[in-house]
């Protein structure tokens, strides 16, 4: 194998039992957003060598990650150098791009165990386990289901209004079997149009829940005005979320001594 450049582009070349070349082939591998993949770097430069018509190659590439706009899409161009004829291979976007992508955010909740951002139907769990198909590690559908609930609920995103471990509850009672079976994978316009409206609610719910507990930690900051490690310690035992401790509660300054200076006498 010969590696001419180790971001996007080596050679492979097979030879028969008396040492003659039988196969030369080249792969460029890249990322590229769905979609939207150009001629220029680094897909360009590294495409340039191989002698390919390289719009044609941008169009089929663009053609087969249509449906990933939005998302950073692993592809591999395998080339053969003698016939000048090429194959491309897309890779899928992580679970959590192609969640984030069907729940309509930008990012998963900063406290996934109190905050729930999303509600996700089951078909478009199904649709991302298939869309991971070859990546998940369970043998059957239905377990690559649970894997990508697992990963929804590091998120903060429910399915079917459940949480992650409900979720998988009834799916190992056959719950979702009939939808599973069924194949279908796309929503309503009414199912989309209800998915937006429990986003809200929950989106809702997660600011009226800071706005109290910053309410509550104001309070304990000026309880403990003359005190702010016992006013850290009340907040946290009164299960306010570190984040709001963190952006409320006053910097300790350390007073480091001046050079020569005896230190402070223990108390």
């Amino acid at each position: 194998m010969f590696i001419n450049n180790p971001h996007f582009k080596f050679k492979v070349t097979h030879y028969n039992l008396h040492g003659e070349i039988i196969m030369a082939k080249q792969v460029v591998e890249t990322m590229v957003e769905g979609g939207k993949a150009t001629a220029a770097p680094p897909l360009g430069p590294a495409l340039g060598p191989t002698g390919l018509n390289i719009g044609q190659v941008v169009m089929e590439i663009n053609k087969k990650t249509a449906e990933l706009k939005g998302m950073q899409v692993p592809v591999k161009v395998i080339v053969d150098t003698e016939t000048k004829t090429f194959t491309i291979e897309i890779g899928t976007p992580p679970a959590s791009a192609l969640i984030k992508r069907e729940a309509g955010i930008e990012k998963g909740a900063g406290n996934p165990l109190m905050d729930k951002v999303a509600d996700l139907k089951i078909e478009q769990i199904i649709k991302i386990a298939k869309t991971k198909e070859d990546s998940l590690l369970g043998a059957t559908l239905k377990s690559k289901i649970k894997e990508i609930v697992g990963t929804c609920h590091s998120m903060g995103i429910m399915v079917e209004g459940m949480d992650a471990p409900g979720a998988i509850q009834a799916i190992n009672a056959g719950q979702f079997d009939k939808e599973i079976a069924s194949g279908k994978t796309e929503l309503t316009a009414e199912e989309r149009r209800e998915q937006e409206a429990e986003k809200k609610r929950l989106q809702e719910e997660i600011e009226k829940r800071r706005a109290e507990f910053e309410a509550k930690a104001k309070e304990i900051l000026k309880l403990f005005e003359a005190d702010p490690k016992k006013a850290k310690k009340a907040m946290v035992d009164a299960g306010i979320p570190q984040q709001i401790i963190k952006e409320l509660a006053p910097v300790e300054e350390k007073k480091e001594a001046a050079p020569g200076a005896p230190a402070a006498a223990k108390k």
